[in-house]
């Protein structure tokens, strides 16, 4: 149940101090939260957006977080496995007092922290023992990145402890033979360097007012010093790429067009898969234009408790990611495909921007706080972007009328899609959808779907979305509230009064199904082409661009691309299944940083024998299997 093992791995890297580079965008997995430790990084996330998400704060405490392993809540786990007392908690998430709730849950960690150790003390056999120190370690995970940051000498002593007693809890030995009994004494003197920290720490009366909540430690905070505190994602947050992964079309691949004779649109590849383009905590975590936008589609598993209402959703200009572009509404709203982007102009939910150029501006600068971007990484990236194209769909043709591999029923919807409806003005859906334009007319309209935020509002009008490749981006509407296409033509039908019987509404979902399937919707894996090498293939595609920039001697266009690409194939060698070749990959992604270094110190001579280097082992290690 507790995972022992990760967390002294944890406990002993932030003790020994943490590292800084260039980011990744390739997230790493982190263990599970028991769920009192999970509720209190929760808390500290949510306690430090504007304004404060109390109702989330709350489900926090009471309901088991996003995806966890445990079914129970943080305060239903606690009245089965712990004597610890939580009224005082609970009223203050019911008065809405944030430094009461910070004061009371920081004090309710360390308290079972101390309630695990005397467990593993009075603890009769060593699995027991090494059980309840499993828990208290699990449960100090809440404090220790935030002590690494702020006292990392303390840091380091605690986690020395935390390994002496761990050894210290004896061995089971094999099948009763070998029995090593719990070294008490050894234990206890373990036991005292944690406890006494927490005691001056974490359980004091009263914690001095904090204008960001942190697990920082008191004696730290009093000092007045500035402690940076790494950028982490609250417990429940997935911002892993979407299984199956979305197969993207690319219109100069079906061309048959290399992209690595197109330097202008790789570099917007690696533009688009590079979290150094923003700021902030999407830079830090590694959050680029891809981790929503699964190969130009949707990243339906994305979710960030605070930023997320449901899986596949985002509140882009909220607290998080710009507190200077922060709107204060609680306004998520579902990530949108961009297949044929170049098709479905003006931009934004709303429409508001009629340029891509200015759309992808707002977002690198206003929604993720990223620097202004020079004029050539916006040329790059909208050139990469407008090569985006819809899936193929041999139901379809390309005016939009269904072929003869259309079902019967798909036909009779194909009817009702195109006739005119007293309850849509005389309009037909097709009127907004329209076939021969790739399923929009690119106009915003209010259908009805937003609650209007004031009376009398005028803002609820939406822009058109596509109908294409539509079965593989559910859930629908801007919000994601329905979750079928069936639901979408119920809702139509309803709020619109079109009269459609059971059977005609079968019929149009039909259509809708026809209208936005594809022949292959997601990219084919197997022992040969594997994750691995297509993100090879993709980084080394991304790197080709430096025979460009070399030339032209682009210091700041050359070190975006090192920084990002170096990191990121690094760390997707850890997803290869040809293990012996792992250290090959590494010493790959050691020359392109090698390029960089030799670029920053203006030894062109070194950046381009690096970059040879590259070259020529890119090219062996692409020849075998991985």
């Amino acid at each position: 149940m507790f995972h022992k093992f990760s967390t002294l791995v944890i406990g002993v890297a932030l003790g020994a101090g943490l590292a800084s580079g260039p980011t990744s965008a390739t997230p790493v997995q982190e263990a599970p939260w028991i769920p009192e430790a999970a509720a209190y990084r929760l808390t500290l996330f949510l306690g430090n957006l504007t304004p404060v998400p109390w109702d989330e704060l709350e489900r926090a405490w009471f309901e088991p977080y996003h995806q966890s392993q445990f079914a129970q809540g943080a305060f239903q786990w606690l009245e089965a496995e712990s004597d610890v007392e939580t009224d005082q908690l609970i009223a203050a998430i019911a008065s809405e007092d944030r430094q009461a709730v910070f004061s009371e849950a920081t004090r309710l960690i360390a308290v079972r922290i101390n309630e695990e150790l005397d467990e593993a003390l009075a603890a009769e056999t060593p699995a027991a023992a090494q059980q309840a120190v499993g828990a208290a370690q699990e449960l100090y995970r809440a404090f220790a990145d935030h002590i690494a940051a702020a006292d990392p000498d303390a840091a380091r002593e605690i986690g020395l402890a935390w390994l002496e007693m761990a050894s210290a809890t004896g061995s089971a030995g094999v099948l009763g033979v070998a029995v090593v009994q719990p070294d008490r004494d050894a234990m206890q003197a373990s036991r005292a360097v944690i406890s006494d920290y927490l005691a001056a720490n974490y359980l004091i009366h009263s914690f001095a007012p904090r204008d960001t909540l942190s697990a920082v430690p008191e004696t730290v905070a009093l000092g007045g010093h500035a402690v940076a505190i790494p950028v982490t994602l609250p417990p429940g947050s997935d911002i892993f790429d979407q299984d199956p992964l979305p197969r993207l079309v690319l219109g100069f691949e079906e061309q048959g067009i290399d992209e690595t004779d197109l330097p202008l649109i790789a570099y917007g590849d690696m533009l688009f898969d590079s979290p150094e383009i923003f700021s902030g905590p999407a830079r830090e975590l590694g959050i680029a234009c891809s981790s929503c936008h699964n190969r130009s589609d949707i990243n339906q598993r994305f979710f960030i408790p605070g930023a997320s209402h449901q899986p596949g959703a985002v509140d882009v200009d909220g607290a998080f990611f710009n507190p200077m572009f922060n709107d204060r509404r609680d306004d998520p709203i579902d990530i949108p495909s961009l297949r044929g982007l170049r098709f479905t102009g003006p931009y934004g939910r709303d429409g508001r921007f009629a340029s891509l150029r200015d759309f992808t501006r707002n977002v690198i600068v206003n929604e993720f706080a990223g620097a202004e971007p020079t004029p050539f990484m916006l040329d790059a990236i909208v050139a990469y972007m407008t090569e985006f194209d819809f899936l193929p769909n041999s139901l379809l043709t390309g005016d939009g009328q269904l072929t003869a591999a259309a079902s019967e029923a798909a036909r009779q919807g194909e009817e009702i899609f195109n006739r005119p409806f007293d309850g849509l003005g005389g309009r037909s859906c097709a009127s907004c959808h329209v076939p021969d334009g790739n399923f929009l007319d690119r106009q915003a309209h209010d259908i009805g779907s937003v609650a209007p935020a004031y009376q009398d509002a005028r803002a609820g009008a939406l822009d058109t979305p596509t109908l294409l490749g539509t079965v593989y981006t559910a859930p629908y509407f801007h919000d994601g509230s329905l979750p079928t296409l069936a639901a979408v033509v119920d809702w139509f039908d309803d709020t619109n009064a079109l009269g459609l019987s059971g059977a005609e509404r079968d019929d149009l979902t039909a259509y809708l199904e026809a209208v936005g399937a594809a022949d292959e919707p997601y990219e084919q894996f197997d022992d040969e082409n594997t994750p691995f090498r297509l993100a090879f293939a993709e980084l080394t595609t991304f790197a080709s661009t430096l025979d460009t920039l070399l030339l032209r001697r682009d210091i700041h266009h050359i070190l975006l691309l090192t920084d990002s690409v170096a990191s990121d194939l690094a760390a997707d060698a850890g997803t290869m299944a040809n293990l012996s070749a792992r250290p090959e990959v590494y010493s790959l992604a050691a020359h392109l940083a090698e390029v960089g270094t030799a670029v920053r110190a203006g030894d062109w001579p070194a950046a381009e024998a690096s970059w040879a280097a590259f070259q020529g082992e890119a090219q062996a290690i692409e020849e075998r299997a991985f």
